[in-house]
């Protein structure tokens, strides 16, 4: 059901456009009823012509009349763009930020009229198969909670966390699709060295991926639990585990997470 909602959303590179383009196909919001502020001239043209919504340059008092914003900008610009738009905002108006790093107090100390709600989405809402984390700040209610959950549901699963956790779901699905992806390559380059077209070990190893996450999901099973399914003894799965234990690759992707988590508690500080 389309909602009756006013959506604008500040920034519209990969994830900003991925959100517009969720909310039109999924209906979520009529493409009229969306404003995206970008500024650069060639994303502001390519997002009005693919998909039919209205662009402006920067940040203008009618911003006050969307019910819903979405700051999609690089965690550096968030509290210059709270600046440009604090002077329009209302207690009407739901602040939503994408922001890596950026605490919602940041914001409320420059937005302290609006509620705010603080997302972390990963790359995979482009293709409608996104993990987006929520956290709630002081101010939201009920109402704002079932409207980010309608506005993130049309790019993928939505779950609500602390704030405290955000830095740690940034590390494992906000940076997630690319440790995969590295996955999805090292297997493919595995069945090109055993004599497999590069094409044909991508498509292998990539649906090999999607099918295991969805044994996950679906089944409601512990990881470790759907290894012994696959595993048998003396079997050739139990070869290729063994090596991937001796090559400590478990121990590198937990490595990478809190790399990568320790490298979002810091970007506010820059």
């Amino acid at each position: 059901m389309t909602l009756d909602l006013k959506v604008c959303v500040i920034g519209a590179g990969k994830m900003g456009e991925a959100l517009i383009r969720g909310l039109i196909y999924g209906g979520v919001i009529n493409a009229k009823n969306i404003l995206a502020i970008e500024v650069s001239e060639g994303r502001r043209n390519y997002i009005s012509r693919m998909y039919g919504v209205k662009c402006i340059g920067e940040p203008a008092e009618a911003v006050r009349e969307y019910d819903i914003i979405v700051i999609a900008v690089k965690p550096k610009d968030v509290i210059g763009v709270a600046e440009a738009i604090s002077k329009h905002m209302t207690q009407k108006n739901l602040i939503v930020t994408l922001a890596a790093g950026v605490p919602i107090k940041f914001l409320a100390e420059i937005i302290s009229i609006s509620p705010i709600v603080r997302a972390m989405p990963n790359i995979a809402i482009l293709v409608g198969e996104g993990m987006v984390a929520l956290a709630r700040g002081p101010g939201t209610t009920l109402e704002h909670a079932h409207l980010s959950e309608k506005i993130f549901g049309s790019v993928g699963r939505v779950v609500w966390v602390e704030e405290k956790d955000m830095d740690a779901v940034t590390g494992l699905s906000g940076s997630g699709p690319a440790y995969i992806f590295s996955v999805i390559e090292a297997l493919s380059e595995g069945g090109v060295k055993m004599g497999l077209e590069k094409s044909l070990a991508t498509l292998l190893a990539a649906q090999t991926t999607l099918g295991a996450a969805k044994m996950v999901l679906e089944m409601k099973e512990q990881p470790s639990k759907l290894i012994n399914m696959v595993a048998t003894p003396g079997g050739t799965t139990v070869a290729g585990l063994k090596q991937l234990e001796e090559s400590k690759v478990q121990e590198a992707f937990v490595g990478a997470v809190a790399a990568a988590t320790e490298r979002s508690k810091q970007l506010i500080l820059q």
